[in-house]
């Protein structure tokens, strides 16, 4: 059986628990899932996350391709975060399966797509400082390194609001049942060419995260976003991969 990809389940606690801290650029370690030690570790957060949420039987995919890329963040200690990065090569896009008719469309118009999945975060590890990592070092890999220019995602509806008003994505598709968790569904899109100017104008500006309904002013500033690039570069899957 092919484990597909998941819908988005972001659980509401872990957008309020204090900043971690760690290494000298960022408080988390970024890898790619490329080791067994790192994906059981990964998959143990997404499962124990998912469940929380009546969600059964999520794992991470079986293999990392270059289509399909798990990353994940750690504090020194554990695993704390981790997202998977689809691009749409031969084997397709996971969303496809829920909204059909949408992706076609999107196929249509000449779009590169691309979409996050399998989000999980550990409560106590970061809040939206760690959400924000997790999405700026995920855009870096489908946008700056594979030229996607449009991200969706599939999501739960009562999460709709949080990544319009933190992320400015739009629902383009609602009223649907993902069959993989017997859930609803709503198809969120994102333009990487807004994503890249509001980085460019907020990231690295926590200061102004307080009076910003915006994960923004948590990403990483345009230097720490260089070297970050570097560092994916120099360690994607199929090469000596390590962390950032």
């Amino acid at each position: 059986m092919n484990v597909r990809d998941l819908p988005i389940d972001l659980p509401a606690d872990a957008v309020t628990a204090p900043i971690g801290t760690g290494c000298r650029d960022l408080p988390y370690r970024i890898e790619w899932a490329a080791g067994r030690s790192t994906r059981d570790s990964a998959a143990r957060l997404l499962e124990t996350r998912y469940a929380w949420r009546g969600y059964q039987g999520v794992s991470l995919p079986r293999d990392q391709t270059v289509d399909r890329m798990t990353l994940t963040a750690t504090d020194g200690r554990a695993t704390v975060g981790t997202i998977t990065v689809g691009l749409d090569g031969p084997a397709g896009l996971a969303a496809a399966e829920t909204f059909p008719e949408e992706i076609a469309a999107l196929r249509a118009r000449g779009l590169r797509l691309c979409e996050f999945s399998r989000l999980a975060a550990e409560p106590t590890a970061g809040g939206k400082h760690l959400l924000a990592t997790l999405f700026h070092v995920a855009y870096l890999v489908a946008h700056r390194i594979r030229g996607a220019d449009t991200l969706v995602m599939e999501v739960n509806p009562r999460h709709v609001g949080f990544y319009c008003r933190m992320l400015g994505a739009r629902a383009i598709a609602r009223g649907r049942i993902n069959r993989t968790v017997n859930a609803p569904a709503v198809l969120l899109r994102i333009d990487f060419a807004d994503v890249a100017a509001e980085i460019a104008a907020f990231g690295g500006r926590p200061e102004l995260a307080a009076n910003c309904r915006s994960l923004y002013p948590l990403a990483m500033s345009p230097e720490q976003e260089g070297r970050m690039l570097a560092r994916l570069v120099d360690a994607q899957p199929g090469t000596a991969a390590g962390p950032y």
